[in-house]
């Protein structure tokens, strides 16, 4: 046998060896790796594919989901502001009538003779 004092490399013989491989021989290897894989690979791509679609449909659907939920909150705005201004609006009145009794108490005072 071939020992290691010999002085040959162990890898001496590979690269004779590989210029004998057919290439025909190469080829039905490949063919023969890519039929093997390739099923599976086209199922992993069909499957890819699908939940990529999913995954967009899912994005559409919380797009509209948050558009609806930006118009409900400027809804809620809305009603807010209108709510203020409602409650503004009534302090604005109260302050116009006790303003007009204000005025008819000094009238009536002025007519009375009390202010000069």
């Amino acid at each position: 046998g071939v020992g290691l004092h010999d002085g040959s490399s162990p890898d001496e013989g590979v690269v004779e060896d590989v210029s004998l491989i057919d290439e025909k021989a190469v080829e039905q290897l490949a063919e023969g790796l890519i039929s093997h894989y390739l099923p599976d690979l086209q199922r992993s791509k069909s499957a890819l594919k699908e939940l990529t679609q999913n995954q967009e449909v899912l994005l559409e659907t919380i797009e509209q989901e948050i558009s609806k939920l930006k118009e409900c909150n400027s809804i809620h705005e809305i009603n807010a502001l209108f709510s203020e201004a409602k409650h503004y609006h009534n302090k604005l009145v109260n302050i116009r009538n006790e303003m007009m009794m204000l005025h008819e108490k000094s009238s009536k005072l002025k007519v009375s003779g009390i202010f000069f």
